[in-house]
């Protein structure tokens, strides 16, 4: 009958116990709230017109208010000056761009 030395046996037990402790991670994915809004206005300051979007203002509105409430309140303002009739969509957008970066 063989025997095990040692170091066969420190071996085997690092193999069957593992080498460490399994050890849980959470992977946090940071997302910047003005990054679509930025990209929206920049659309618009481009010339792309207004669409279905509108309805989520209030909503971009809020989540941004979590992250910087001043911010918030610029593009609050901003969102509704944008929608008004006879607006220069444009122009708008370029000046609360400016506001926010």
């Amino acid at each position: 009958m063989k025997k095990f030395t040692p170091a066969i046996l420190t071996c085997l037990l690092a193999f069957f116990c593992g080498c460490g402790q399994q050890q849980n991670e959470n992977i946090v994915i940071k997302v910047d709230p003005l990054a679509s809004v930025k990209t929206m206005l920049k659309g618009y300051a481009n010339g792309q017109p207004l669409r279905s979007e509108v309805t989520s203002f209030p909503d971009y509105v809020a989540t941004v208010k979590k992250v910087d409430p001043a911010k918030a309140e610029i593009l609050e303002k901003g969102f509704a000056e944008i929608q008004k009739p006879g607006t220069n969509i444009q122009a708008k957008a370029k000046e609360i761009l400016s506001k926010i970066e």
